[in-house]
């Protein structure tokens, strides 16, 4: 199963990351002085703000379990700790009384989260015998999460090395991630340095 994201997010961080790199090329060859470092730094700062926003945050299944990644924490659960998936304002993961929220697959139109959250509150279910026409990106999305946990947990426990982060996993677990924090951070260093350049 590939990797879920927003194709429009992800799309438009990649446009952002186009004109960023048309800005500095011209910042490169016809800007000077402090003005033109303090612009060059604040467009990195667009690009760290993107990429941890719209770019990095997409629902991984994996061999050994789901990985939640939003934009700060990642939240690997197991398949054997996966009990359901479902869609409120956003896609959901439970994990027995725990439930992790996904950060870049949400519901657009208020009417939809409505009656989603309407759905949850019933505790009705949406039939996954439904043709897959019928169904929003969202609602369809969760079935597929929901029939790849039935299948990885019909299947035998996978053999070789365990994937780092993950080792011996059974529970739910959630981390801070470094590298959205080095993305932010360092063109904010930047961007100071810029504004203190004298």
């Amino acid at each position: 199963m590939k990797p879920l994201t927003s194709p429009v997010s992800r799309i438009l961080a990649w446009a952002w990351i186009g004109v960023v790199v048309v800005l500095l090329g011209d910042l490169a060859l016809n800007g000077s002085g402090r003005g033109s470092l303090v612009a060059g730094a604040v467009l990195l700062v667009s690009v760290g703000a993107v990429y941890v926003l719209w770019l990095r945050p997409r629902v991984v299944p994996t061999q050994r379990g789901l990985r939640i990644i939003n934009p700060m924490r990642e939240t690997f659960v197991p398949w054997s700790a996966f009990t359901w998936a479902d869609v409120t304002d956003v896609l959901r993961v439970h994990a027995g009384d725990r439930v992790f929220r996904s950060w870049p697959l949400r519901e657009t139109k208020r009417a939809k989260v409505r009656e989603n959250m309407r759905r949850a509150g019933d505790g009705v279910a949406l039939d996954d015998d439904a043709d897959p026409r019928d169904l929003r990106p969202m609602d369809l999305a969760a079935r597929e999460l929901r029939r790849e946990a039935e299948r990885r947990k019909a299947e035998p426990a996978p053999s070789g090395p365990e994937p780092a982060g993950a080792p011996g996993v059974t529970e739910p677990t959630t981390v801070w991630s470094p590298d959205p924090v080095v993305a932010l951070l360092v063109p904010l260093f930047l961007l100071a340095m810029a504004l203190l350049a004298g």
